[in-house]
């Protein structure tokens, strides 16, 4: 739960919960990975990265990679005292420098700099700053850091680049080999003439020959030039090009095309793709069945593998098994066409859409920009780690290629596919899951809506899933077509609440401006965004399982906030816990979002009922809200921001105490960018367990084919204002306690504690 420890008491009630004692133990020795290793090259200084010497324009695309070698990094203090030995000339020749000291960065800062360096291979100097506080190194250190890792990355992709060279050159020695004994047979050996009209004919072709062999000969040339970080008509630079000059310039201003992939290549690979998407978002029977159990649509695999019959099995290329997911899922979503086609084109805006699944996503390389404003036939290779709301289930990470392309006046194609040439360069174990052509097909149906047909074709290999999440993993569900678009429709939806002027004042009591309104539900989407980046499995965070006495399996993991102003500032330890429970989740959300019945399960709520101050539609159904709650006691009173949602797929409620004052000046209008907020709260999905009716029927109650739920429970709570203080096992035994009540709790109300 988002408490403040160190600034608001706790009621006497809860006083055991939160109270952070004075005795502290180390971060370390309460969550030790034994797994990892450090992971830093040895430093070089600036200017010097890769082969080529100072100041090369890095061209090739940054990739992390977390399972880098153990290797030796150094620190600040090797050079100490250098620099004053060149002030004193050649008196001193014979001084000896200083020994050299060597610095090995521990597995949390590696952790910290790889999560940071899958965003921003390049962080400028305020990220810089930013995270040497955070890990204890000086900036110069993180610097150095940041600079080998790119150098190691560039490596891996000219070793890549001088294979391609390599076998280019013997190319052309064959043919070079073969041509001149292809001379020798049809000239005079005496004066060089040919020696008759069909060995002219030949003479001829040579000469094609050599001119193709010189074209050929400057390509090489230009390839070499590129891997020497000096492209052909530029002059070298003193320093390293700084972030804004990597963004502005692809790798393939200079290069062919992405890891030895032509341009030209890539494109006949985007088209085949578009192809297949149309084709599979278009047909029906019998490439697509639906079922009749549960009404989703099924691919028929061998009339698919028929229809495209250049595909590869999935256990082909010596790759270990992979199982095919594939789902198709039709939707109209309140948004208008350009906008809907700029949330796919930028990353950011693409990540936003879909907190729910994106945990992080990136623009490695981008391969064609597009024309005009909606930039019809941008290509760009993109970097996505898809996940679950649950520590419990890995992330996907995948490598693809995104095409946007203009259809007709009315119709938009996004379609994502992995390139096998690009997966060859990147480390293997990041290599889980990759696309096969997958997309949507939008079509504009004016008034502010769209039709979207989605296609997920994914081809992931086998891992272990834990028993609970089996059959809604195994099904395609978690990741599948009907997920992404519940969650487009809801975002959409809620965008067009937040923009619209004319809610009814039945669905937005309690505020009495628009900009208040419009203020509020920004902070509810913020708050909701940062419960989804906070839970999942990614790898900004680690997780440690910590055992429960009422037998739940809980994770914990901790981080520090040092100066982000949209949460408390200091150590922030986050529980998370999931159980099967046999309830069904429509069931189970409208228990956890009721207000009347909130002190059933809220152990803060000291059994007091909570009352709404206001409560804001942000969708049709009325389980899509945001309410702002107060909870009295005897001692003081709390207000609690709430946001609700639900779809087809998921539920969420998010909730977090917030200070009273700030939030009556957000409901005047004010900017909440700066409101603090620590959210807790609850995720909740089918188990994908959908049951038959015992008995034929007409009656309708009888006819429920409804599964249990999978719930996951969320507490943050701050338990230091201190960033540097260490984390106390109490602080641990605590949340874990707070987790195991609210769950005894939810259970007892929902009677299901047998469940």
């Amino acid at each position: 739960m988002g408490v403040d420890m160190s600034n608001n008491p706790p009621t006497s009630r809860t006083k055991d919960f939160f109270v952070a004692p004075a005795l502290s133990l180390s971060l370390a020795g309460i969550f030790r990975d034994a797994g990892a290793t450090a992971a830093a090259s040895m430093e070089v200084e600036e200017g010097d990265e890769g082969s080529g010497g100072g100041g090369h324009r890095e061209d090739t695309a940054d990739i992390s990679s977390e399972n880098s070698g153990p290797l030796r990094s150094r620190s600040d203090d090797e050079f100490d005292g250098e620099g004053d030995q060149d002030d004193e000339g050649d008196g001193d020749k014979n001084k000896k420098k200083k020994r050299k000291k060597y610095h090995r960065h521990t597995a949390e800062q590696i952790r910290e700099m790889e999560a940071l360096f899958k965003e921003s291979p390049h962080p400028d100097e305020k990220q810089r700053q930013h995270l040497s506080k955070q890990l204890g190194l000086a900036p110069r250190q993180v610097k150095f850091w940041f600079q080998n890792r790119r150098t190691q990355i560039k490596a891996i992709q000219e070793r890549h680049e001088n294979s391609l060279l390599k076998g280019e050159m013997e190319k052309l020695r064959d043919e070079n080999k073969a041509m001149r004994e292809q001379i020798n047979k049809s000239c005079c050996p005496n004066c060089g003439t040919a020696t008759t009209s069909r060995d002219a004919a030949v003479t001829t072709e040579e000469q094609q020959l050599r001119i193709e062999n010189a074209r050929l000969k400057a390509e090489v040339e230009k390839l070499r030039a590129a891997l020497g970080k000096h492209p052909p008509g530029t002059a070298s630079s003193p320093s390293c090009p700084t972030g804004k000059d990597q963004d502005t310039r692809s790798s393939l201003d200079f290069f062919t095309g992405i890891f030895g992939l032509e341009k030209s290549r890539i494109m006949e690979i985007v088209n085949q793709a578009m192809e297949e998407l149309t084709k599979m978002a278009t047909a029906g029977d019998p490439l697509w069945i639906r079922s009749v159990e549960t009404g989703r649509e099924i691919l028929n695999y061998d009339e698919y593998m028929k229809e495209f019959p250049g595909v590869k099995s999935a256990t082909n290329n010596g790759r270990p098994k992979r199982s095919i997911e594939a789902s198709r899922e039709t939707g109209v979503v309140f948004v208008d066409l350009p906008r809907l086609v700029q949330s796919f084109v930028d990353v950011n805006q693409w990540k936003e859409m879909f907190p729910c699944l994106i945990s992080k996503a990136a623009t490695v390389d981008v391969i064609s920009d597009g024309e005009g404003p909606n930039r019809d036939g941008a290509v760009q290779l993109m970097f996505a780690e898809l996940q679950m709301l649950t520590p419990m289930v890995p992330t996907r990470e995948v490598y693809f290629v995104r095409y946007c392309k203009q259809l007709s006046a009315e119709q938009w194609a996004i379609v994502d596919v992995s390139v096998d040439k690009v997966e060859d360069n990147i480390d293997a174990s990041l290599v889980k899951c990759r696309k096969r052509p997958s997309g949507c097909i939008i079509e504009d149906k004016s008034n502010g809506h769209c039709k979207v047909i989605w296609v997920e074709h994914l081809e992931c290999q086998k891992t272990t899933v834990h028993t609970m999440y089996r059959t809604i993993i195994n099904s395609g569900l978690a990741f599948g077509a009907r997920h992404w678009v519940a969650t487009l429709q809801l975002q959409c939806e809620r965008l067009v609440f937040f923009m619209a002027t004319n809610v009814p004042m039945k669905d937005s009591t309690g505020v009495a401006t628009l900009a208040g309104r419009k203020s509020i539900l920004k902070l509810a989407q913020r708050m909701t965004q940062s419960f989804c980046h906070a839970i999942g499995a990614s790898s900004f965070h680690t997780w440690t399982k910590v055992s429960s006495k009422t037998g739940e399996d809980i994770r914990v993991a901790s981080r520090k906030n040092l100066n982000d102003p949209g949460e408390p500032l200091g150590v922030i330890l986050c529980a998370v816990s999931s159980v099967w429970l046999p309830a069904s989740p429509h069931v189970l959300f409208d228990f956890l979002r009721d207000e009347a019945r909130r002190n059933e399960w809220d152990i803060m709520s000291n059994g007091g009922p909570a009352h709404s101050i206001a409560n804001l539609a942000k969708g049709q159904d009325r389980g899509n809200a945001v309410a702002i709650q107060t909870m009295k006691s005897k001692e003081n009173s709390m207000w609690i921001l709430q946001d609700s949602c639900t779809n087809a797929y998921e539920s969420m409620v998010v909730y977090a105490p917030v200070d009273i004052t700030g939030m009556q000046s957000v409901m005047t209008g004010c900017d909440a960018s700066n409101i603090a907020i620590l959210p807790s709260g609850f995720s909740i999905l089918p188990d994908g367990l959908e049951s038959r009716p015992l008995v034929i029927t007409s009656r309708q109650e009888e006819k429920s084919t409804e599964g249990g739920s999978l719930l996951t429970i969320a507490f943050q709570i701050l338990t230091n204002n201190s960033p540097t203080a260490k984390l106390t096992m109490e602080s641990v035994e605590s949340v874990n306690t707070l987790i195991s009540c609210t769950l005894r709790n939810i259970k007892t109300s929902l009677q299901c504690e047998d469940g």
